[in-house]
């Protein structure tokens, strides 16, 4: 029995072995970069073999998608692909959820929202999805008042009530905790706030609701969703061992979307 258990179990490496495929996957630096590490672990037996990219931007992951230089990425949530897609005619699709990474607002001046002075400076992001996300996360802290009807991608000039005469400074945003020494706050997204050694659930002073409807997403190019890997890719990510390493890792400032 443990001779024909050893020869079924050699003839599934040797079909696994067969049946590898090498794939390279995009990320963004911090928790998206450190999870798909973890994908690549439960992938290997099963013959996928995953590279891990990490891009420092959230403008060439998909680019470099697009151009075939990568064949999948997971880095962004479902708006900002779909602006993209607008903005840059990218023939890309979803093909799975993620996680999602509640955006943080941080100060390395004030300990309540309340306290910010008059004129303030606020840094956010300056791509018109998670800028547009931070304006929406300051408005339902009741910091600002959005105008009607701008859905997901409001801007600066969407603002229509700003009582303590906010100041706007729009940044890249990997630079975004770098200017707490200058901005009174900074809305960060999460992977960066990781990046920069920020505790989303300790050090931000305020963070996004739960309900935010910007759950993060694994990418391919159009024609590609229905190949064997893809289906593998998305699978090894929402296997029980990588739901362990998140809620173990990042202790609830990360939620996985399954």
């Amino acid at each position: 029995m443990l001779r024909l258990t050893t020869i079924v179990s050699a003839l599934a490496l040797s079909a696994a072995a067969a049946m590898a495929e090498d794939i390279t996957v995009g990320v963004s630096p911090g928790e998206h970069a450190e999870i798909m590490e973890e994908v690549a672990k439960v992938a290997a037996p099963k013959g996928l073999n995953i590279d891990v990219v990490e891009f420092s931007d959230y403008v060439v992951p998909n680019q470099a998608l697009n151009d075939g230089d990568i064949n999948a990425n997971s880095f962004q949530h479902r708006p900002y692909l779909e602006n993209q897609i607008k903005d840059r005619g990218f023939e890309l699709v979803e093909v799975g959820t993620t996680i999602t990474t509640p955006m943080g607002v941080y100060s390395d001046k004030v300990k309540d929202l309340a306290e910010l002075p008059e004129g303030a400076k606020v840094a956010i992001p300056n791509d018109p999805t998670n800028g547009g996300r931070a304006l929406l996360v300051l408005q339902d802290l009741g910091v600002i008042k959005l105008a009607d009807g701008t859905g997901l991608v409001p801007s600066t000039l969407d603002v229509t009530e700003n009582p303590k005469n906010l100041s706007f400074v729009e940044l890249d945003a990997a630079q975004l905790p770098r200017a707490l020494a200058d901005a009174d706050i900074a809305v960060i997204n999460t992977n960066y706030a990781l990046a920069a050694g920020l505790n989303p659930k300790t050090d931000a002073i305020a963070s996004e609701k739960a309900d935010s409807p910007y759950v993060n997403i694994i990418v391919v190019r159009k024609g590609d969703e229905d190949q064997p890997w893809v289906k593998e890719l998305v699978e090894a990510y929402h296997s029980p061992e990588v739901k362990s390493f998140i809620e173990d890792k990042y202790q609830g400032s990360v939620l996985t979307s399954w």
